[in-house]
């Protein structure tokens, strides 16, 4: 993790378990697919800058393991698209940027960049199919945590500048308390993803660090 996102203020381990009670908490992990982080996918193809992802997600792993054996809530979000599905505002914004319209084409819905990658749902798991960047837009996101109690969300994944950032806020608007774990999420780029981590703990989240998470999580 950069330094600069070290040094921002992390809520303390001692404090932490009584904030994220697994009975009312998911662990929502955002857009961990093949177009966003592996090495053959998208992303990587025209040349992004991926080497916090790995490290990151070594981290998501652990947390998935620990928080399913603490009973929390786990919920996956992914991007679904098509070509029908791709908005005017998305077209039009990439015509404007003097990008190709392939630019969009990323994780198409018969195409193995929308896959899961190196984590997958279990039966019993959320699962927040997506167009775009928010979690909670055009989804029964809000409904399904609802209907299991889950007030507090702790959220790793990628990219933390966009849809992290993104599902945060909607999250924080609709009364949701949120956790960004600043060591399990990554951008495509370090002031990308410091920047991001900055305006989200100033504006709608309180940031933790993987361990601290664990040793909350911890199940005797």
């Amino acid at each position: 993790m950069p330094a600069e996102a070290a040094a921002l203020p992390h809520t303390p381990a001692a404090e932490l378990a009584a904030m994220i009670e697994p009975s009312r908490t998911a662990l929502v992990v955002i857009d961990v697919q093949e177009d966003f982080v592996s090495p053959n996918g998208a992303m990587a193809r025209i040349g992004l800058d991926l080497s916090g992802v790995e490290p990151a997600l070594e981290r998501i792993e652990r947390l998935i393991a620990t928080g399913r054996a603490a009973g929390a809530t786990i919920a996956f979000a992914r991007v679904v698209t098509s070509a029908e599905s791709d908005s005017q505002a998305l077209q039009l914004l990439n015509a404007r940027k003097g990008r190709p319209p392939q630019a969009i084409a990323i994780c198409r819905e018969d195409q193995t960049g929308s896959a899961y990658y190196r984590v997958a749902p279990e039966p019993g798991d959320i699962e927040a199919p997506k167009r775009l960047f928010n979690t909670f837009h055009g989804t029964r996101f809000d409904e399904d945590l609802r209907a299991r109690g889950v007030d507090t969300l702790v959220v790793v994944g990628f990219t933390t500048d966009c849809c992290v950032e993104s599902t945060c806020r909607d999250a924080f608007h609709r009364d949701y308390s949120v956790f960004v774990v600043s060591d399990a999420t990554d951008a495509y780029g370090a002031e990308l993803h410091v920047g991001a981590l900055r305006a989200l703990q100033k504006n709608v989240a309180l940031l933790a660090k993987t361990e601290a998470v664990l040793a909350a999580w911890a199940v005797d």
